[in-house]
C-alpha cells in the first residue's frame, strides 16, 4: 500500500511488482484446480481460527445470580 503512495522511482517498481505478483498467484489459481481447493480450504480453517478467537474474546456470560435486594416496580 505505501508503494502506492510513494512517488520515488524505487516504489514504483516495487509497486508494479507487486501488482505482477498478484496476477500470477490469480492466473496460477485459475489454471491449477487442486491449488485452489487447498486454497479455499485454508481459508475457511482460517475463517474458523477467527470465529474461535472471537468467541474467546467475549467476555464471559454470569450465570450466577447477582447479590443484593432487586426491587421489583408494580
Amino acid at each position: 500500500m505505501l508503494s502506492g503512495v510513494l512517488r520515488s522511482d524505487r516504489a514504483v517498481e516495487i509497486n508494479i511488482a507487486i501488482m505482477r505478483a498478484f496476477v500470477r498467484i490469480r492466473e496460477m489459481l485459475a489454471t491449477n484446480k487442486d491449488l485452489a481447493r487447498m486454497v479455499e480450504k485454508h481459508d475457511n480453517q482460517i475463517r474458523d481460527i477467527y470465529q474461535h478467537l472471537q468467541k474467546l474474546l467475549e467476555p464471559p456470560k454470569s450465570s450466577r445470580r447477582k447479590i443484593g435486594y432487586i426491587h421489583h416496580d408494580d
